[in-house]
């Protein structure tokens, strides 16, 4: 039987005994990463305060934490993009969806948003947070990631893969 150790905000732990052995399981809030496109083909990043980070301030795309278990992340996504950047899409597609199970258990969705329009709710993280908001080329995100700007990890994977899918025709904006 699994008994929680911990529960928070973000995350819940659990150990239980199987054949055993003691098994640890962290459940993370699923959340999601958006990629809103511009007409121009340019993709908002946002530079915003993390003070529980290494770095104090780090240049980021639009991320956020599913609020309730069932929420679809299309709608997840619109609700951050207004939150941190004052748009919402009237086309979104999941471009990738990673559902992690074991010790880490979490859903985590990559959105590719495009046919922006203005749309600002409040952001409940302050609106302080957010130092900046500008759009960026392909190539000048990629840049980013070899001058270590912004660090390599599945943020890269997902530029990689909007980049061959508009060289390709497979996504327009």
């Amino acid at each position: 039987m699994e008994i929680t150790k911990y529960e928070g905000r973000f995350i819940k732990v659990t150990e239980e005994i199987m054949d055993g052995a003691v098994w640890e399981r962290a459940y993370i809030q699923s959340g999601v990463q958006v990629f809103p496109i511009t007409s121009e083909g340019k993709i908002y990043l946002i530079e915003e305060k993390r003070p529980h980070e290494k770095s104090p301030v780090r240049l980021k795309f639009v991320t956020g934490l599913m609020d309730k278990e069932d929420e679809d992340p299309l709608d997840t996504a619109n609700r951050e993009m207004q939150e941190e950047i004052g748009l919402k899409a009237s086309h979104l597609e999941v471009l990738m969806h990673r559902e992690s199970s074991g010790t880490l258990n979490n859903h985590f969705y990559q959105i590719i948003a495009t046919n922006l329009v203005p749309s600002k709710i409040p952001n409940p993280d302050g609106e302080d947070t957010i130092v900046s908001v500008k759009a960026y080329t392909i190539a000048e995100i990629l840049i980013f990631f070899e001058t270590g700007k912004m660090q390599w990890n599945i943020d890269a994977l997902g530029i990689f893969r909007i980049q061959k899918m508009l060289e390709s025709g497979k996504l327009t904006y």
